[in-house]
């Protein structure tokens, strides 16, 4: 009896334990494969993640190369078409910096300086098993606005980040970028 009520004890640890260790891990350097990117990436040079994550939060370290002739804020070129690649909204927060996403689900408020002033901010994050999955929402001068951001981790080794962000036509564009891990 002792030796079954044992045998029970190690299998709950075991099932804990792996249970523990079910979401996805995200750490480490990523860098854009634009050739791989949907659509293919026009606009960067280069682009660099340094993800930190724990059981709370997920880091995002964001460095980008812009090519010549790119419009610093991460849009299309003056003059160019609308709704290009990677911004501040564009990228779900894309500009170079850190941002740090708590995990637990619960919405977080935050201001965004845009050229209409200051905008308050929605986000929620969650990790999952196999995914991360980020949401942001938004009142702007153009109304309500909500982008979203959905990373995997793929079978090859890389790490697909897919964008859902609202245009200016009342659409929304969508675009995938891949990440080759570096360490």
């Amino acid at each position: 009896m002792k030796k079954l009520l044992f045998l029970t004890a190690m299998m709950c640890l075991f099932s804990m334990a792996a249970f523990a260790q079910k979401s996805a891990n995200f750490s480490g350097t990523w860098v854009l494969d634009a050739a791989k990117s949907k659509p293919a990436e026009t606009m960067i040079e280069s682009q660099t993640l340094v993800v930190t994550q724990t059981a709370a939060d997920l880091k995002v370290e964001r460095t980008t190369v812009r090519k010549a002739g790119g419009n610093p804020g991460g849009g299309p070129p003056a003059g160019g078409p609308p709704g290009g690649g990677g911004g501040r909204m564009g990228g779900m927060g894309g500009g170079d910096g850190t941002t740090t996403y708590m995990l637990d689900g619960k919405a977080a408020k935050s201001e965004m300086q845009g050229p209409g002033g200051t905008m308050q901010m929605t986000t929620t994050a969650k990790l999952d098993e196999k995914t991360f999955k980020v949401t942001r929402s938004m009142e702007t001068p153009m109304g309500a606005r909500e982008s979203s951001e959905k990373w995997s981790l793929n079978a090859d080794g890389t790490l697909s980040i897919e964008s859902a962000r609202p245009n200016r036509d009342g659409g929304t564009d969508t675009t995938t970028r891949v990440y080759t891990k570096k360490s």
